[in-house]
């Protein structure tokens, strides 16, 4: 997006999540320093209190996850920033807010695996624990920019989806694109909507945390508003007291799914290319997703007809708009820097006659674009 009063800035991928945050209104960030996602914290230990907003480092990633769910229930836009280590710390109390319904967004700068792994080199191991990391049912939001630019908006974005349904969003970075630098045009203030939750117009008494709405979302008072209310882990009622009667069970893990499934369309983002008469489609995100453009580009020159398909949202995963993406497609090259982990969600989703080839790297560098056009030229023949 340009910007008429704006300036080109050349910043980092981290650099511009931070920025990101901050133009959606952040106003508390609980973190814990790690590579390679340390910058984020940086950023905001420097820029939170020129704002008028909390910066905290927390003794671990566990206390980390805990303050931003307790600055959200005090009606603070909140925010933590992490790797994978830090990552598997969080989910505990990930699933915590789940269950509570606290929006919440989470940047998982990812690196290679596991335990301390690879803590500067790049990786995308962490792609199934964005879906299945905390125990139960619930469902998740992930998004997962290519740019630097992307990591604003996209950022932006999560914060965006996380105040209208009222849950965590995991924002996927890489050690590259976060550690990359890019010119970018940082959009005036009001350029891009801004979204905040929605609060309670009943009176006090009439008031239930977690009523079930017709929209599955529900108005969220903060605390000291004077609402009285209760928050627990525990599957609960409409008012958060616990329960063990089943219907109010199914009705609660219910409003946990269809709240985000309901609405997957205005979710789920992604960007193609050259998919109009393809043969052969590349699957790929982040990272990835750069250098598989330009194999694209490499094979067209060659008359070779083969598209891109990036998803900018993983989780929920675009199943219906791949079905109808592939029907045409013979086969789809799912290149990734881990050993394989979408792949398997594009062979449940692929149309039977679609072939799916893995093409994966996972020893802490960059997948190049030779390599995915090689495979491209591998699979025509």
């Amino acid at each position: 997006m340009n910007s008429k009063n704006s300036k080109a800035r050349l910043l980092q991928g981290n650099e511009a999540c931070m920025l990101g945050a901050l133009y959606a209104g952040v106003e508390f960030f609980g973190g814990y320093p790690i590579t390679p996602s340390t910058e984020i914290a940086e950023g905001m230990a420097r820029e939170m209190p020129k704002r008028g907003g909390k910066f905290i480092q927390m003794e671990d990633e566990i206390a980390s996850m805990a303050s931003i769910i307790g600055a959200s229930n005090a009606g603070c836009k909140s925010m933590t920033a992490t790797s994978g280590p830090g990552f598997s710390l969080m989910q505990e109390n990930l699933g915590y807010a789940y269950m509570t319904e606290t929006p919440c967004v989470v940047i998982n700068v990812q690196r290679g695996g596991p335990s301390t792994g690879l803590p500067t080199k790049v990786g995308q191991s962490d792609t199934m624990q964005a879906r299945w990391g905390t125990h139960g049912d619930y469902t998740s939001i992930t998004v997962a920019p290519s740019s630097v630019e992307g990591c604003f908006y996209e950022t932006v974005r999560a914060f965006n989806l996380a105040e209208r349904f009222l849950t965590p969003v995991i924002v996927l970075l890489d050690e590259v694109m976060a550690h990359m630098r890019e010119m970018m045009v940082v959009p005036e203030e009001g350029e891009i909507e801004v979204f905040k939750r929605h609060r309670p117009d009943v009176p006090r008494e009439w008031y239930r945390h977690f009523e079930i709405t017709p929209s599955l979302v529900s108005p969220m008072a903060s605390f000291g508003q004077g609402y009285r209310y209760n928050v627990s882990g525990l599957t609960h009622d409409q008012d958060g007291f616990p329960t063990a009667k089943p219907k109010e069970i199914v009705d609660k893990l219910n409003k946990l799914r269809r709240k985000i499934e309901r609405y997957s369309d205005e979710i789920i983002k992604l960007r193609t290319e050259k998919m109009e008469d393809a043969h052969i489609a590349v699957f790929s995100y982040g990272i990835v997703a750069r250098t598989a453009f330009q194999a694209v580009k490499m094979a067209r020159e060659r008359r070779i007809k083969v598209g891109a398909i990036q998803p900018l949202t993983i989780w929920p995963f675009p199943d219906e708009q791949l079905r109808d993406m592939l029907k045409n497609v013979r086969k789809v090259i799912v290149a990734e820097l881990n050993m394989g982990q979408l792949v398997h969600e594009i062979r449940r989703v692929a149309p039977r006659h679609t072939e799916v080839i893995p093409l994966q790297r996972y020893d802490g560098n960059v997948m190049t674009p030779s390599e995915i056009f090689d495979k491209i030229r591998e699979v025509v023949k």
